[in-house]
């Protein structure tokens, strides 16, 4: 039988899959780059160093989550196209942000933090306003 620390830690890990996709499902219809299997995967690596800093660092465990933050940050900024038409790929930067503070709640177990996240950043993301 499994004990219930591996049982949370996968299900910690399929939470983070899981939002991670329901995120990326708006960029993934409305054709942007970075789409549902990028957002899944920064989501669950969020998550896995998450863990690992919790469970084998755990006196220093902040460093893990510092590291995500300014990795994403990088990732983010490939994302971003300025152009003579103006700076594009902002709302993709931004969600692969959030999708990764999405998955760093998972991996810490604050489950209602990492809902409520989602669920907002679906509604922000499919709400369309032209300004």
């Amino acid at each position: 039988m499994l004990s219930s620390t591996l049982t949370e830690q996968v299900i910690r890990l399929l939470l983070a899959a899981a939002m991670g996709a329901i995120i990326g499902l708006e960029r993934d219809l409305t054709a942007k780059p970075a789409g549902i299997r990028t957002h899944m995967l920064v989501c669950l690596g969020a998550c896995v160093l998450t863990m690992i800093g919790i469970y084998e660092f755990p006196l220093d465990s902040a460093r893990i989550a510092a590291g995500v933050v300014t990795g994403i940050g990088f990732l983010g900024a490939g994302a971003i196209i300025g152009g003579q038409d103006g700076v594009h790929g902002l709302t993709t930067a931004a969600g692969i942000w959030i999708t990764a503070a999405v998955g760093l709640a998972v991996g810490t177990g604050s489950y209602v933090v990492a809902a409520v996240s989602t669920l907002l950043v679906v509604v922000i993301l499919f709400m369309r306003i032209d300004i």
